[in-house]
């Protein structure tokens, strides 16, 4: 072989190379490009985790994840509600830009909810919304440009999994995933029957697992239950608590099948959870501060990175944002993100070094005017230099304005607005910089 190559011409070397090129295999070449999994928690705090220190809950699975990779311990997601949370991960883009800032369409006045759903404008008011997904270049939609498959399982609110830009999917239309919600749930296999239909198609794939766990209503397995009532007296509590380790125990058996089916050395898995929870003691619902606040415990997640190999294991205390997934995805791919993406890429030390604020709005959960975003704006609120602002609208009729050091006051007791005038000013200052609606 070495003589041939020796006596080869240089015009016949370029007719061996380009015939080597087409007998390739296909898998040769897309494994070049990495698989990515994307796990989404629905309604967790970000105490909530073994390895952010929780004395109860058990995440074994997700500590691996988080000891394996790249671990931000303060990631933030924009807005502290499913959908505008969810559409702002899938398009890098927050919900004032990408237009889906609410759950639902505006409700019509004297109307309640059951029955606006059940009517014609409600269906009008949710096209509305897919429209504005369908306008977006996607994550999804710009992977499968680029050859992969893209699966759909979970929390999915703009209609059928094709309007994201996915090839396979498991929801048809329902408000908030349909069929999509039975995944991790009831059954895990649709993930593992396109994890095989992409290595029979030899194509990179894409897998969105956003399983309505640990959401309620709060079913837990009765084994997990009675592990947890056993050391949480309050019921509400136990439940909840026994949902985050169900949750935790799929996310161990997605990664199983990864591993099972060869493809785990070459998967970047990204995780957070799309918005918080604090669970009510005297109720199935959420306490306040929590679901739908502009406080941590609606806002805060911790953002894990793993790409065996390529990202280096390391925690990060510095503040990141939801919507620096998507970059960051982009560029592990190889793949040039669109113009005017606000995120930055978290593999990239130097940029997440000169981070000094994350930010977001957060908006009412039935919009108030689907072409207007600032007609639903309730709070903005902007973490800079270890404070964090929150800054109320007309909407929230007698709020004040707020201000915590949230490194010393996790859990937002003290409000420093008074105290900091000066401090409440430069970060108002900087909001308005990006945006002032």
């Amino acid at each position: 072989m070495r003589k041939l190559f020796h006596k080869t011409q240089p015009t016949q070397m370029k007719r061996i190379v380009s015939l080597i090129l087409l007998v390739l295999p296909a898998a040769l070449i897309a494994a070049e490009k990495p698989n990515i999994v994307m796990i989404i928690s629905d309604d967790q705090a970000w105490t909530d985790y073994g390895f952010m220190g929780h004395a109860e809950i058990k995440t074994p699975e997700i500590d691996k994840l988080a000891k394996r990779g790249l671990a931000f311990s303060r990631g933030y997601v924009p807005s502290s509600l499913c959908s505008p949370s969810l559409a702002s991960v899938i398009t890098g883009r927050y919900p004032h830009q990408n237009g889906i800032t609410s759950n639902d369409p505006p409700l019509p006045a004297g109307m309640n909810m059951a029955k606006f759903r059940s009517g014609p404008e409600f269906q009008k008011g949710r096209e509305r919304m897919n429209l504005f997904m369908d306008a977006q270049a996607t994550l999804p939609r710009l992977l499968v440009k680029d050859g992969y498959l893209a699966l759909q399982t979970g929390k999915w609110w703009q209609g059928d999994f094709t309007r994201g830009g996915f090839t396979h999917g498991m929801t048809k239309g329902g408000r908030h995933g349909d069929a999509g919600l039975d995944i991790g749930r009831k059954t895990l296999e649709p993930i593992r029957d396109f994890i095989v239909t992409a290595k029979k198609q030899e194509k990179p794939f894409f897998v969105w697992y956003a399983p309505l766990l640990p959401h309620d209503p709060h079913t837990p397995p009765k084994d997990l239950l009675e592990q947890y009532r056993k050391i949480q007296p309050n019921e509400h509590i136990a439940k909840y608590q026994a949902m985050v380790e169900w949750f935790d125990q799929t996310c161990g058996a997605v990664m199983k099948m990864l591993d099972d089916q060869g493809v785990a050395d070459n998967t970047i898995v990204v995780y957070l959870a799309d918005n918080g929870w604090i669970q009510d003691p005297d109720s199935p619902h959420y306490a306040p501060k929590s679901k739908q606040s502009p406080y941590d415990g609606g806002l805060r997640t911790p953002i894990l990175l793993s790409y065996p190999g390529k990202i280096t294991p390391a925690v990060s205390d510095t503040p990141v944002s939801s919507i620096d997934i998507m970059p960051t995805v982009l560029k592990l791919a190889g793949i040039k993100a669109p113009d005017g993406l606000p995120g930055i890429d978290l593999t990239d030390k130097e940029a997440v070094s000169k981070r000094r604020s994350v930010q977001g709005g957060i908006f009412t959960h039935n919009a108030v005017d689907l072409e207007k975003p600032a007609a639903s704006l309730r709070w903005r609120w902007m973490l800079r230099d270890g404070m964090k602002l929150l800054l109320p609208t007309a909407l929230e009729s007698g709020a004040e304005v707020e201000l915590y050091d949230v490194i010393r006051d996790p859990m937002e007791t003290k409000n420093l607005a008074a105290e900091k005038p000066a401090v409440a000013g430069e970060i108002t200052a900087a909001l308005d910089a990006w945006w002032k609606p």
